[in-house]
């Protein structure tokens, strides 16, 4: 059976600089699969609720603690199915802090043989800590973070554990990440 890969590219939205991955993974990956590997490819922790928004229809994990009948469940879902014919979708995560990503569908076909999938490709920027709090106070963060004599930069400093680079980003150890979830 011949394999097809997706290339994607996703975009954290509302965030300066711009956080973007581009990433293969198999077109009929499963969305739990793809969850992780969004969580692996950005640099999250994977400590949120997530949603998959494909305009029409969301998907996403059930929470009894707050019931939600507009999201199906995920589980099951392959990419192919829930796509249809469309070539983007959004992708939320955590709700709190609101982390919304666009993600484009740059192309399907047979994956180069010297790939393991999933892969990332390509990318640019650190992704924000998670628990930050959004977009809307990512600013705050990075104006701290770079400022000495800003007076939250020590505490930001500790509880990030040292350095944060804004423009920081190593595909190496995105892919490293990619091969602990096969």
């Amino acid at each position: 059976m011949l394999k097809i890969a997706a290339t994607l590219r996703i975009e954290l939205l509302d965030v300066k600089p711009l956080v973007w991955r581009r990433f293969a993974v198999p077109a009929n990956v499963l969305l739990p699969k793809l969850h992780k590997i969004i969580q692996a490819v950005m640099g999250w922790e994977d400590e949120h609720l997530h949603a998959f928004d494909f305009g029409v229809t969301v998907y996403g994990v059930p929470d009894d603690k707050l019931p939600d009948e507009t999201t199906l469940p995920e589980k099951g879902v392959r990419l192919s199915k829930a796509l249809g014919t469309g070539t983007e979708f959004e992708y939320q995560y955590d709700f709190g802090d609101d982390w919304r990503h666009r993600v484009v569908i740059e192309g399907l076909g047979v994956p180069d043989l010297a790939l393991t999938l999933p892969v990332c490709l390509a990318g640019e920027n650190a992704c924000p800590p998670e628990d930050v709090g959004g977009p809307h106070a990512y600013p705050e963060f990075l104006a701290a973070i770079m400022d000495r004599t800003h007076d939250q930069h020590e505490d930001y400093r500790a509880w990030v554990g040292g350095v944060f680079d804004p423009a920081g980003f190593d595909v190496n150890a995105v892919n490293a990440r990619l091969r602990a979830i096969r």
